[in-house]
């Protein structure tokens, strides 16, 4: 059951508000001063607090209610406080708000409106340990991985990236084929580095060769070498990737543009370890660990015939998906902030309107739209900090002209700001009214007032 602290030196209002939360299900305990107050809060166990604005007789200035609300925050800076008021402090209440405080409830009270506050205010504040304990967990997660792993610079703060990450550095050392598949631009060669830093061959070379930014009759001179003559052109004999490639890691990329003969040339490599120059009957033997990447459907061109089914299964062993950036909304503003810094001399920063821009941004172009995208932002922005305009992206804004941040950049708003409405909306470039509605529409637990 929750429990809510009411600090109030009338025992009739304490009374009253035990007997209306009670209805509830909420319990209640009851301070009869400041100390009183910060004591029993020290012992733990308190969910929310309810709190007077005076306590001496005849006063009435409000003061000594402020100096327990600040003492409280720097104390218990995520416990959520509303404030008791009468009429006269309504300012003074109003800066306390903006200072962190959950709410005001003016004297007399209206009983449905506090009982909605304190249920709201207390699902909210539950919801916030929550994010907090998936953060911290998050949060960890990256320092294992940066400290056991060599992840190549690697920036993210996606679950979705760390879970790809986790796989990959877990597969790297085993001797096996991976294909990595996701859209163009999203991050599969990066993906391919660090499986390769973190491999049994990490000192071996690195070589790699994108299958389609050359012409089909190229491609296997390219993989497996040519002797002189073995095509128009070939003045000489030349080595191909595998043998570069020999006592290390070969990565393949766009691997679905390989054509027939080179399929069935690099099924054999992948089985034998065996093959031939272009030109030449002799058989050569290397020792290649082969990475490949694809944004093609594969088994839907093994369908049409135009890939072959067991080389798939000799270059899935391990398959990992890497999504697009799009559905990892938690990386967009990590990469963003990334690139920016390495593309603003002096460095510049993303101000609340940019952020929620790239939020809502759909990212067709995944990773590497969002390099280009800071990359300009850095080079054409007159000030220090890069508004909206600055980044020149289509409008994204919801039907009603307001920013729509997805559900995770609320939520962590609302942390970080300790369920405070008015300063999570201004984190986020939102009036207070918009916010409320999109936390309805995410279903995230709203405050009243």
């Amino acid at each position: 059951m929750p429990n809510v602290l009411i600090i109030d030196d009338n025992p009739s209002i304490a009374t009253a508000l035990d007997v209306l939360l009670s209805l509830h299900d909420i319990a209640t305990q009851h301070a009869d001063s400041p100390q009183a107050g910060l004591a029993m809060l020290g012992e733990g166990g308190v969910d929310l607090v309810i709190q007077d604005m005076n306590f001496a007789a005849d006063t009435t200035s409000g003061e000594e209610g402020q100096a327990l609300f600040r003492s409280l925050r720097e104390r218990h800076p995520d416990m959520p406080v509303i404030l008791l008021t009468a009429w006269t402090h309504l300012d003074t209440a109003v800066q306390l708000v903006k200072a962190g405080a959950a709410d005001y409830v003016a004297k007399p009270w209206n009983d449905e409106r506090l009982v909605t506050t304190v249920k709201n205010l207390l699902e909210l504040g539950q919801a916030n340990r929550a994010l907090r304990a998936r953060l911290q967990r998050e949060r960890r997660g990256r320092r294992e991985l940066e400290a056991q792993h060599d992840l190549r610079g690697m920036v993210w703060r996606d679950a979705a990236t760390e879970r790809v990450l986790e796989v990959a550095c877990q597969v790297a050392r085993a001797d096996v084929p991976v294909l990595i598949t996701g859209p163009n631009g999203a991050g599969k060669e990066r993906i391919a580095q660090i499986i390769q830093a973190n491999s049994q061959v990490k000192d071996g070379p690195y070589v790699t060769l994108n299958c389609g930014a050359l012409p089909s009759e190229l491609i296997e001179a390219e993989l497996f070498g040519a002797e002189a003559g073995a095509y128009t052109g070939a003045t000489k004999a030349r080595a191909g990737k595998f043998e570069a490639a020999d006592g290390g890691t070969l990565f393949l990329d766009e691997i679905g543009n390989l054509p027939p003969a080179g399929q069935v040339k690099l099924l054999r490599v992948l089985e034998t370890g065996r093959f031939q120059r272009l030109g030449s009957n002799e058989e050569r033997q290397v020792r290649v660990r082969v990475l490949s990447a694809t944004n093609a459907n594969l088994r839907a061109m093994i369908k049409s015939g135009a890939f072959r089914e067991d080389l798939l299964y000799r270059l899935n062993v391990i398959e990992l998906e890497l999504p697009p950036l799009a559905r990892r909304p938690d990386d967009i503003l990590p990469l963003a902030e990334h690139f920016l810094q390495e593309g603003a001399v002096p460095a510049k920063r993303l101000d609340a309107s940019a952020q929620s821009a790239l939020l809502r941004h759909a990212w067709p172009g995944n990773v590497r739209e969002l390099k280009n995208i800071m990359q300009r932002a850095a080079l054409l922005a007159k000030g220090e900090a890069i508004t909206a305009p600055d980044l020149g992206l289509p409008p994204g804004a919801a039907p009603d002209g307001e920013p729509e941040p997805d559900k995770s950049a609320i939520e962590e708003a609302l942390a970080r700001h300790r369920g405070v409405v008015a300063q999570a909306a201004s984190d986020l470039g939102m009036s207070r009214q918009a916010l409320y509605r999109r936390m309805e529409r995410h279903g995230i637990a709203r405050a009243g007032g």
